[in-house]
């Protein structure tokens, strides 16, 4: 990862925190910690994905997450559906990026365009 961390505006601190914790909960990423108004996700207790509430909600930008296998891509995808995201892409392979580029898109609660990848074959 060429990117140590980053962090975004959002409307709640609360409904986003349920929202990130269920969407992202099938790619082992989890809530590590909260720090004054920021909340930290991340896995093996290193927060890398912060989120913090603010009136000033960050513009929508994409975000894509690493997954380690297909199967945690669907997940994501059906997960963060459950949790209230809007679709953007349903899982599948995107051969314009590469032959092995399975992902999946959705729309957060926040607006923002977020991503699980896994870059390799099954």
């Amino acid at each position: 990862m060429i990117i140590d961390q980053i962090g975004i505006a959002v409307a709640s601190n609360a409904k986003s925190t349920d929202f990130y914790s269920r969407a992202l909960a099938p790619l082992g990423i989890q809530k590590i910690m909260e720090y004054q108004a920021w909340v930290g996700f991340g896995k093996e207790g290193k927060a890398e994905f912060w989120i913090e509430e603010s009136n000033a909600v960050t513009s929508p930008i994409h975000i894509a997450f690493s997954a380690d296998n297909r199967s945690q891509v669907d997940a994501f995808y059906a997960a963060a559906i459950d949790a209230g995201a809007k679709d953007n892409g349903a899982p599948g392979i995107r051969e314009m990026y590469h032959p092995n580029y399975y992902g999946a898109f959705v729309i957060d609660i926040n607006g923002h365009n977020l991503e699980a990848v896994c870059h390799h074959s099954e």
